[in-house]
């Protein structure tokens, strides 16, 4: 594990390739995981979600630096889409923060979502874990802005900032998605655009409605101009003073309880989920099932409870995951 100890020294180039090894999968990323965990729990995690162009990656830009002024240091995860026929991605934050890419105390990755529905890759929490484990303040989580469907974020992150912008229909998209419920801070960004006060004042009346977070912090609607810095300031202030909050209440305890309940229960669903794909392309019996669900011989729903149901088949994943673990060890 000389790239963990490498990496919690300081060495950048160390936290690039444990990151790497994690994002393609290696068999060694137990072991990494394992010795990293120790050294997380310091870092603060801030998650930035909302649609597609209201100016996300121009507002971590910009936060970014206040954040550097406070002479504090910040890992910044930026995600982008995944091409449905490629696989690539444009990863076009890379040329949004150019400004902090010499920066020691700022370090950048650009992930894809490769597939995943919730906004952030799967592999999004183990690298926020290394980001943490090689000694940052604070972590920016940028989501890919799918909109919908882009909930991951309240997994990963202790304030949760939602951006919208005027003209593009957000107040009803936040209704519709379940963002107003997982917003710890909403920002109205580009402002100056018309119509940015209607949309305050709509989603100011939205939030009166809802009591879920009331009880120990009244969720604020910022105004912003990231592209003209203004605002931002108030942005991290609202950020530092929602940390304290939740530090005092007992709030951000009880969250990175839950966290590390859902990488826990992450972990096996993906390590089970994999195994299984794996017996399927060479065990006899799955492979019949798979031919009779293609066939319409039986419906899809009780060939998965016939395998689950199962004790031989059952026996023989266990035997697996466990020849792999040892083969890891």
């Amino acid at each position: 594990m000389e790239l963990v100890d490498s990496m919690i020294n300081g060495n950048i180039i160390s936290m690039a390739r444990l990151i790497s090894l994690v994002e393609s999968g290696d068999d060694q990323v137990p072991q990494i995981m394992k010795h990293v965990y120790p050294h997380t729990g310091k870092a603060y995690r801030i998650g930035l979600t909302g649609p597609p162009g209201v100016g996300k990656s121009t507002l971590v830009d910009k936060l970014t630096s206040v954040i550097r002024s406070q002479d504090l240091t910040a890992g910044i995860i930026a995600v982008d889409p995944t091409s449905p026929f490629s696989g690539g991605a444009v990863l076009g934050d890379r040329i949004r923060m150019q400004q902090h890419y010499l920066d020691q105390g700022v370090f950048i990755r650009s992930m894809a979502t490769r597939g995943s529905l919730g906004g952030l890759p799967k592999t999004a929490s183990e690298v926020i874990n290394i980001m943490d484990a090689s000694g940052k303040d604070i972590i920016l989580i940028e989501t890919v802005g799918v909109g919908q469907s882009e909930l991951d974020i309240i997994k990963n992150a202790d304030t949760v900032v939602v951006i919208l912008a005027p003209g593009a229909g957000d107040s009803i998209q936040t209704m519709k998605a379940g963002l107003l419920e997982i917003a710890d801070i909403f920002v109205i960004n580009k402002a100056d655009n018309p119509g940015a006060d209607d949309l305050v004042s709509e989603i100011q009346t939205m939030l009166q409605l809802n009591t879920r977070k009331h009880e120990i912090w009244e969720i604020p609607v910022i105004a912003t101009q990231a592209i003209n810095n203004y605002g931002v300031e108030t942005l991290y202030q609202q950020i530092h003073s929602h940390h304290q909050t939740i530090s005092k209440s007992g709030v951000l305890a009880q969250q990175r309880k839950e966290q590390r309940r859902e990488q826990f229960i992450n972990t096996i669903e993906q390590e089970i989920s994999a195994e299984l794909l794996r017996m399927m392309k060479r065990d006899i019996q799955l492979k019949e099932y798979i031919n009779k669900v293609e066939m319409a011989e039986i419906d899809p729903y009780s060939a998965a409870y016939e395998i689950l149901s199962s004790a031989t088949l059952l026996d023989m994943l266990a035997q697996q995951l466990l020849q792999r673990k040892r083969h890891n060890d």
